[in-house]
């Protein structure tokens, strides 16, 4: 059974720990103070796309805090939002110590994201977020062309797709991660810290993908309303950065690079 670990902090927020990786923060009392620069990214890409307050479909491909559910609720009250969590242990223990708003639409359904995301209805959400770490790395079938197909078989027109997908400089799994996008959405953008951006270290890309037009310069000002230098890439720039990508499939996929040791890591 993993190991989860409610870990506090000064300003009154609380990081949730699984088996040692950080996985959330939440500050039940403020659920639109988001700590995680990725996850300001997200919720960037979601005010760009979905501009509050009216209520949005979501559905949440991993849950830990459910920190990004809160902040859908707060800033989008009466959003229905899904959450395919698989680790009931840690659901318990996130509900009974770290209590969800009154009044949410949040469900969490103890299913693992990939056969949570087949079950769902056709043009059933306006967004599917991934956000989802075993042993802190994506796994293998959520970042594959056939994945890929059922989420954009699962999201309205109008609808987005949202991932968290972490890399080392060179990008060579998130070129393979993009190629894949882009055989089932017709519209894809990159958002990440700026050293990331340049290949200075490890760290999380949010990888943005749409049947429709994606509205870079509005998704631009909103991840410049967040505190962290980062940038939004697109059009002939990504696919420049990710030309050696090739899509990831059920039959030849893998997890997402493990994340460095800090002591340890050094920019090749």
């Amino acid at each position: 059974m993993a190991e989860v670990e409610m870990v506090p902090d000064e300003h009154g927020g609380v990081t949730v720990m699984r088996d040692g990786h950080p996985q959330s923060h939440v500050d039940v009392d403020d659920p639109e103070h988001l700590v995680f620069e990725y996850v300001q990214h997200m919720a960037a890409v979601l005010d760009a796309c979905f501009p509050g307050p009216d209520p949005i479909g979501v559905t949440h491909v991993g849950g830990a805090g459910l920190t990004l559910p809160r902040w859908v609720h707060a800033t989008r009250p009466g959003s229905p939002q899904i959450v395919l969590e698989p680790d009931e242990a840690l659901t318990a223990t996130v509900r009974a110590e770290l209590p969800l708003p009154r009044g949410h639409r949040i469900r969490v359904r103890p299913q693992l994201g990939r056969p949570g995301v087949e079950a769902l209805k056709d043009t059933s959400a306006h967004a599917v977020v991934v956000d989802a770490f075993d042993a802190g790395r994506v796994p293998a079938d959520l970042q594959t062309s056939e994945f890929f197909g059922h989420v954009a078989r699962v999201l309205r027109p109008d609808g987005v797709l949202v991932v968290n997908s972490p890399d080392e400089p060179g990008w060579r799994h998130l070129a393979d991660v993009v190629a894949g996008l882009r055989g089932a959405f017709a519209h894809t953008a990159l958002v990440a810290m700026r050293d990331v951006l340049k290949g200075r270290r490890y760290g999380n890309a949010v990888l943005v993908a749409a049947h429709r037009t994606l509205d870079l310069d509005e998704i631009r000002r909103q991840v410049a309303r967040w505190p962290f230098p980062s940038g939004v890439l697109a059009g002939a720039e990504l696919t420049r950065r990710t030309a050696s990508g090739r899509a990831l499939t059920d039959g030849g996929s893998r997890p997402s690079p493990p994340a460095p040791d800090p002591g340890a890591w050094r920019v090749r």
